[in-house]
């Protein structure tokens, strides 16, 4: 039996040019480890500029930046000085709109990420209020308490942080702030209005300054209502999240911000897109922000934590499928970002128990990365095979597809990083118990040889193992072998294939997933070691070469047939 799930169409009366997000491949750029072009081994505007002609040879719709923003990079850029200026060592406000121009010329959309949750304690605002007094307006602009004992010298209370170590910070006159992140990210005041206002003039100013979208960040945690007394960190991660009251977390509230940012949004013609980062505890929830009336879109990171593995995919589909047909939007997958393992790795490690629950693969990839990848041995092949094979199943369902830099190449993780080079504030503030995010986020290879094969004329930020020459984008490019070839391929025939946001479940042996989309469009993924056949039809695309006319084990094919 069939089974045919159908997300919304577009809204007829709106031209589809203005609906382009709905079906869109993105890639994702986190520029410091893009391209470097003056040589100070961190990526810049300019290094971007000069490679896009690559991005419009691989055959994306949108970039996505991640900040580019002026920071003490305390976390990676997302502690930000100034919401509408470019950190000098990245580049200019003229670069960024040479940039959004060169990428416009090539056919391709532009999204930024803008970090509404908290300020750098570098910031124009956090300044202030540390230098006014209690009660101030100034202070009203974040999250600030009187400390606990005699005279403020304690913290108001246990809680802590998501990166490690306390949540609060002493502002040295017996009051706190709160950060949920680094100390340098003080959280910001969502009730105070004028913090409401100055985001909207953010927003109209990268937009007017020709920004397609913006990828919000910690979507769900704006909207703040602590209690006089507060709970005990035990308390506090006991509590429910998914009734829009917890104190902290996806309050109902949060949805009155993003439909002022809708109004901003659609006042532009085509209006702006958005799309939410927003970990919350149900797909109800998570619809809320996908809604016309809010963001528009959010990311479901369902694809990226599932196992591999053919009832945990089809679950996965079929659940947000139905979750965009209910907020009226399209869904989002995604398999790897600046914040994750690269997928290649994830799927290896999990070879290594295909068992294990989310959080147990969490635990066992800190463990491999702690032991500079030697610790359990794993098959990159294993993870090589898997990763293309889900790639070519994500990029074939209805919605957008999110690629993170580097994935086209097949980087693995870098999990041998000395710890005097290591930069992520998790690693930082654990003392080294939780190994971070340096790994997914070391510079790309761009040819065979150099000092930092070819990100720029000197050392990387991050430093790059000596296997990158072999997966660069020279030694790549044109071999059809490739990761990168199979990318080019895939999304230059997504192209046609993504029409219609219908798919329809075929059916196919245990272990093998087999769906149609409009058009002919005919794919099939084997998760086990197992061979399958395919429909009749043209086959446009493999993972793996046939075998007898059968795709092999852990593998994916693309085929057309006559309609």
């Amino acid at each position: 039996m069939t089974d045919t799930l159908t997300a919304p169409a577009p809204t007829p009366q709106r031209p589809r040019d203005r609906d382009w997000w709905r079906q869109a491949s993105v890639y994702q750029i986190y520029p410091r480890s893009f391209a470097d072009a003056n040589g100070d081994g961190i990526g810049d505007l300019r290094g971007i500029i000069d490679r896009v002609p690559y991005l419009q040879t691989l055959g994306i719709d949108a970039v996505w930046l991640s900040p580019f923003y002026p920071s003490a990079l305390a976390d990676g850029g997302y502690d930000v000085d100034d919401y509408r200026d470019v950190d000098p060592t990245i580049g200019t406000l003229e670069e960024f709109d040479e940039l959004v121009a060169a990428l416009h010329a090539a056919g391709i959309k532009v999204i930024v990420d803008i970090v509404p949750n908290h300020t750098s304690d570098r910031h124009a605002w956090f300044q202030e209020a540390l230098a006014a007094p209690k009660g101030s307006p100034a202070r009203d602009r974040y999250v600030i308490r009187d400390g606990r004992g005699q005279d403020g010298e304690l913290p108001p209370s246990d809680w802590e942080s998501g990166f490690g170590g306390p949540a609060w910070h002493p502002m040295g006159d017996g009051q706190w702030y709160h950060h949920y992140f680094a100390p340098e990210q003080p959280d910001l005041n969502w009730a105070n209005q004028e913090v409401r206002e100055d985001f909207l003039t953010t927003l109209r100013f990268w937009s007017d300054r020709g920004v397609d979208g913006f990828r919000v960040d910690v979507a769900h945690g704006l909207a703040k209502d602590l209690p006089e007394q507060l709970p005990t960190h035990a308390e506090l991660l006991a509590l429910e999240a998914g009734t829009g009251e917890h104190p902290m977390w996806d309050r109902d509230e949060v949805h009155e911000i993003y439909a002022d940012w809708r109004q901003v949004l659609n006042s532009y013609d085509p209006p702006r897109t958005a799309v939410a980062e927003a970990w919350v505890a149900t797909p109800e929830r998570r619809a809320r922000y996908a809604s016309p009336q809010g963001l528009g879109q959010a990311f479901n990171f369902d694809l990226l934590e599932a196992d591999f593995d053919a009832t945990a995919f089809r679950e996965v589909v079929t659940d947000n499928l139905a979750q965009a047909a209910a907020s009226g939007s399209s869904t989002t997958w995604v398999l790897s970002n600046h914040d994750v393992v690269r997928h290649p790795t994830r799927y290896a490690l999990q070879g290594k128990d295909t068992a294990a629950s989310a959080d147990v693969m969490v635990r066992f990839a800190n463990e491999w990365l702690r032991s500079g990848g030697t610790t359990p041995a794993i098959d990159p092949q294993v993870g090589a095979r898997r990763a293309r094979a889900a790639t070519a199943f994500m990029l074939a369902l209805p919605g957008s597809a999110y690629l993170y830099q580097g994935e086209e190449l097949g980087l693995e993780e870098v999990a041998a990083i000395p710890q005097d080079r290591r930069q992520d504030p998790t690693f930082l503030r654990t003392g080294g118990e939780q190994i971070g995010r340096d790994g997914c986020r070391v510079p790309l290879p761009w040819s065979t040889t150099g000092p930092s094969y070819g990100f720029g004329s000197s050392a990387a930020h991050l430093p790059q193992p000596e296997s990158f020459g072999a997966v660069s984008v020279e030694a790549q490019s044109g071999d059809p072998e490739a990761p990168l070839e199979l990318y080019r391929r895939a999304l230059a025939l997504r192209a046609q294939l993504q029409t219609d946001e219908e798919l329809t479940w075929e059916p196919a042996p245990e272990g093998v997933l087999h769906f149609s989309r409009p058009g002919g469009w005919h794919v099939v993924t084997t998760f086990g070691t197992e061979p399958a056949e395919l429909p009749a039809g043209e086959v446009v695309l493999t993972t793996r070469p046939l075998v007898d006319g059968r795709l092999p084990g852990e593998a994916t094919a693309w085929v057309r047939t006559a309609v």
